[in-house]
C-alpha cells in the first residue's frame, strides 16, 4: 500500500501563518473606506434605528391585521364603544331623519325588506314577523343568529334611505338603537336582544 506524504519543502510548511497570527490583510489603514462591515465602528445610535425599523414593520402589520378584520368579520370594532349607532331621537351630529312607521309612506324607489333575527335566548323573531307582516310591512324570513348573546336590540339599515324605516322598526318594538351596515343583506335586519320581551 502507497502512502501519500507532503513533498513540499519543509521551509514551505514552516512559514504558512497559524491561526490566530495577524497577517497582511490585518494591517487595514484607519483612513481606508474600504474596510469589512464586521471590523468596521459601530454607528452611535445603530441600535435606535434598528428599533425604529422594527416597530415600523410592527406597526404596519398590526394596522394590516386590523384592516382586514373590520372588512371581514361581521361587528368588529376596534373601539367597542365607537359606532355609527344611534339610538332613537339621536341626530349623532346630523339633523335627525323622521322615523316611518306607516308602510304606505315608504318611498316608491325603496326596494325595502325586512329580516328579523334572534340576537338573545328568546325565540320572538316569528312573532315579530307575524306581527309586522299584519301592519303590511314586507318581512322577507325570521331566522337565529349566531351567537345568540346579544344584549340590546338593533335594526341594522344598508343605506341612508332606509334609515326613516330603521326607526320606525325601534319605535315599533319600543326598545333598540339603529346602525348602518352592510353586514346583512336585507334593507332592515332586525336583531333582536335581551331587551326586547315581546
Amino acid at each position: 500500500m502507497s502512502t501519500v506524504t507532503d513533498q513540499r519543502p519543509r521551509e514551505d510548511r514552516a512559514s504558512r501563518t497559524p491561526r490566530g497570527v495577524r497577517d497582511r490583510f490585518d494591517d487595514v489603514p484607519e483612513t481606508s473606506g474600504r474596510v469589512g462591515a464586521h471590523r468596521g465602528r459601530r454607528t452611535r445610535g445603530r441600535a435606535w434605528i434598528v428599533f425604529a425599523w422594527a416597530a415600523l414593520a410592527t406597526g404596519v402589520l398590526v394596522a394590516g391585521g386590523v384592516y382586514g378584520l373590520t372588512r371581514t368579520v361581521p361587528g368588529f370594532s376596534l373601539f367597542p364603544g365607537v359606532s355609527e349607532t344611534a339610538s332613537p331621537g339621536e341626530g349623532g351630529g346630523q339633523k335627525a331623519v323622521a322615523p316611518i312607521t306607516d308602510p304606505k309612506a315608504v318611498p316608491a324607489d325603496l326596494r325595502l325588506g325586512i329580516t328579523i333575527l334572534n340576537g338573545s335566548s328568546a325565540s320572538l323573531a316569528e312573532t315579530v314577523g307575524q306581527k309586522l307582516t299584519a301592519q303590511g310591512w314586507p318581512v322577507e324570513g325570521t331566522a337565529d343568529a349566531s351567537p345568540r348573546t346579544a344584549k340590546t336590540t338593533v335594526v341594522y339599515y344598508s343605506s341612508r334611505a332606509a334609515e326613516g324605516v330603521a326607526r320606525g322598526m325601534v319605535q315599533e318594538l319600543g326598545v333598540g338603537q339603529v346602525t348602518l351596515s352592510d353586514v346583512y343583506p336585507s334593507p332592515i335586519t332586525i336583531v333582536l336582544g335581551a331587551d326586547y320581551t315581546g
